[in-house]
C-alpha cells in the first residue's frame, strides 16, 4: 500500500468524560466491533470477573476506576483505528491533557442522566483551545435521564459547542426501543425483551411509511416523527468541514452497555474523522505526509509487565515511516538510538512492529533516556511544542518508612515521576523530597505502585503549598536575582530537570514576590519561551 494512503486510513482519537460515563464500556464495544476482543469484560458479569480490558493496573482494577491512558488499536473495514482511553478522574488530568497532544480527534461521553459534568467541561475547553474535531456519544440511554433536547442544549450552553444530531433516540430508560441513525437513514430496535440484542437496522427511505408505525408502534412513531422533524428545523445539517476545524460537533445517542448506536457511532467516525494531521514544532510545522521520520514521547509508563520491570515509552508518530533497527535522534539529548523491539498496543497485549506509520502509537522499551515531550528525528533539531508540566495543586513531603530500601524508593520516585504522575521537587535548603500532584488521589495512586512495584514503602507529611511557579530570571547574575534567592531560600526547589521552582505558599505571597522582583518571571507550566 501506498504511503499517502496508509496515512488516510489512519484515525487516532482520544475518549474523555467525566468518571463513571461508560468511556471505558464504549471503548470495550469499539474494541468488539472490530473484533480485537471475543467478550467484554467491564460488563459487571459474575461469569467473566475481568476488569476492563483497557484498565491493566491492579490498582484500577481495584478502584473501578481509568488511572492511566490505555493505547488499544484495531482494524475495521480497513482503517486503521488507535484509540487513547483517558483517565476521567480530575486526579489524573494532566495525563489525559498530555494525551489530548497526541490525538487528531475526540469522542465526548455524556452520562444521560446527569448531563454535562465539571470534569468534562476543563476536557472540552482543552479541545477546544486546540481546535480538536469533537463528537459527541450520550451513553445509558437504558436508564432514565433527560430529555434528548434538553441534554443538545445543554450540550450547546455548558460546553460552548454548536451540535447537530446524527442519531435520534426512541423513548428512554424504561420505554426505550431503539435509535433512529439521521446520518445512515435506519433504524435499530432492541430484538428480544431483555434489551440485551440489537437488530441489524431496517432501512426506511421514507419515515411516513407505516412499516415505522408496525416496527415500534403508533405512538413511538408518531413522536419519533415530530421530534425529527424538530432536529431539522432546530440544528443546521451537518458539514463535515465546520466538524474538522472544531466549529462542529455531531452528537450520537446510545447505550454502550447494550451496544446501541455504538455501531452508528463508529461507521460514521470513520468516514468523517480527520486522519494525521499537521503538528507544530518550535521551527515550523511538520506534516504526515514528510518522507523524514518524526515523533514525540506523551506518555511513559513503568512496570506495564511487573514481572519483567519494563518500562515504556509511548511515542506518536507525526511524520514518515518509524521503522525498527533504524538509527533516530534524541533531540533534546543530542543522542541516537536504534530500537530493536517496537511495540503495537492492545491494552496489555504488545506486539512487535517492523514500521509504523503517522498517526501510529509506538511503545519503545526504555532504560531512562526519555522524559515526556522528547522528539525523535531522522536528524532534524526539531522539538514538538505544548507537553508542559503543570503547576500542582497539591504538596506532600515524601518520607522514606524503611531505610533498609532507599535505593528501591529513589529508584521508583524516579521512574514514577518520569511518567508525569507527579512532580518531585528537592528542596534547596535541606535536600526534602516534595511531590507535588494534580489530584490527592494520586498519593494512594504513588504509595501503591512504590511498594507493589518497587517494595519501598513511603509515607507523606503534609506541606502548606499554594502553587508551584518555575523561576525564569532575566538576568541570573543581577543583584535583584540573587537577593530573591537569598530572602526565598527556603521556599525554593529544583524540579527533576534541575529547574529552579518557587513553591510559594498562598496567592499573595505570588503577587509581592512579582512585585518586589519584577526582573524575576514566574510561571505556572514548565515550558515557557
Amino acid at each position: 500500500m501506498l504511503f499517502s494512503e496508509e496515512i488516510k486510513r489512519r484515525r487516532t482519537f482520544g475518549i474523555i468524560s467525566h468518571p463513571d460515563a461508560g468511556k471505558t464500556t464504549l471503548t470495550e464495544k469499539l474494541l468488539l466491533f472490530g473484533g480485537a476482543i471475543q467478550e467484554a469484560g467491564a460488563v459487571k458479569n459474575n461469569k467473566i470477573k475481568k476488569g476492563a480490558t483497557s484498565d491493566f493496573m491492579e490498582i484500577e482494577r481495584q478502584r473501578g476506576i481509568s488511572v492511566a491512558t490505555s493505547v488499544l488499536a484495531f482494524i475495521y473495514k480497513d482503517k486503521k483505528i488507535n484509540i487513547l482511553d483517558t483517565p476521567g478522574h480530575k486526579d489524573f488530568a494532566e495525563d489525559t491533557f498530555r494525551t489530548l497532544t497526541a490525538v487528531d480527534s475526540v469522542i465526548v461521553v455524556i452520562d444521560v442522566a446527569k448531563g454535562v459534568e465539571e470534569q468534562t467541561e476543563k476536557l472540552v475547553e482543552v479541545c477546544r483551545m486546540r481546535q480538536i474535531p469533537m463528537i459527541v456519544f450520550i451513553n445509558k440511554l437504558d436508564r432514565e435521564g433527560k430529555d434528548a433536547f434538553d441534554l443538545l442544549d445543554e450540550v450547546e450552553q455548558k460546553l460552548g459547542l454548536s451540535v447537530v444530531p446524527l442519531s435520534f433516540p426512541i423513548g428512554m430508560g424504561y420505554d426505550f426501543k431503539g435509535i433512529y441513525n439521521i446520518w445512515g437513514k435506519k433504524l435499530n430496535l432492541f430484538s428480544d425483551k431483555s434489551k440485551q440484542k440489537v437488530s441489524e437496522g431496517i432501512v426506511f427511505k421514507d419515515l411516513m411509511s407505516t412499516d415505522l408505525n408496525l416496527a415500534i408502534g403508533d405512538k413511538a412513531a408518531k413522536t419519533l416523527r415530530e421530534e425529527l422533524e424538530l432536529v431539522r428545523e432546530v440544528y443546521p445539517e451537518f458539514d463535515r468541514e465546520a466538524y474538522l476545524n472544531g466549529n462542529l460537533q455531531p452528537v450520537f445517542f446510545g447505550s454502550a452497555l447494550n451496544n446501541f448506536g455504538v455501531k452508528e457511532l463508529l461507521e460514521c467516525f470513520i468516514e468523517i474523522a480527520p486522519s494525521p494531521r499537521p503538528k507544530q514544532a518550535d521551527t515550523r510545522l511538520v506534516k504526515p505526509e514528510e518522507a523524514l521520520m518524526t515523533g514525540f514521547v506523551f506518555k511513559i509508563h513503568a512496570n506495564m509487565d511487573p514481572k519483567h520491570r519494563d518500562r515504556l515509552a509511548f511515542v506518536k508518530i507525526v511524520s514518515g515511516i518509524f521503522k525498527r533497527n533504524t538509527n533516530y535522534l534524541n533531540v533534546k539529548l543530542d543522542k541516537v538510538m536504534k530500537f530493536s523491539s517496537p511495540n503495537a498496543f492492545f491494552a496489555e497485549k504488545k506486539e512487535l512492529v517492523e514500521e509504523s506509520f503517522p498517526g501510529d502509537i509506538v511503545g519503545l522499551h526504555d532504560t531512562g533516556n526519555f522524559k515526556i515531550g522528547d522528539t525523535l528525528t531522522e536528524g532534524e533539531a526539531l522539538q514538538f511544542k505544548g507537553i508542559p508540566n503543570f503547576s500542582p495543586e497539591h504538596f506532600r513531603y515524601v518520607n522514606n518508612a524503611d531505610p533498609m530500601k532507599s535505593k528501591q524508593l529513589a529508584k521508583g520516585l524516579d521512574q514514577l515521576m518520569d511518567e508525569g504522575v507527579a512532580q518531585l521537587f528537592t528542596l534547596e535548603l535541606n535536600g526534602r523530597k516534595v511531590i507535588g500532584t494534580v489530584g490527592a488521589l494520586q498519593y494512594e495512586v504513588i504509595q501503591y505502585r512504590l511498594e507493589h512495584e518497587y517494595g519501598a514503602i513511603c509515607t507523606y507529611e503534609m506541606l502548606n503549598v499554594h502553587k508551584a511557579c518555575w523561576v525564569q530570571p532575566e538576568d541570573a547574575k543581577n543583584a535583584e536575582f540573587k537577593e530573591f534567592k537569598r530572602i526565598k531560600n527556603r521556599y525554593l526547589a529544583k524540579d527533576k530537570h534541575n529547574q529552579l521552582v518557587f513553591l510559594a505558599d498562598s496567592a499573595f505571597s505570588v503577587q509581592m514576590t512579582q512585585e518586589k522582583y519584577p526582573t524575576v518571571k514566574l510561571h505556572f507550566t514548565s515550558e515557557f519561551e
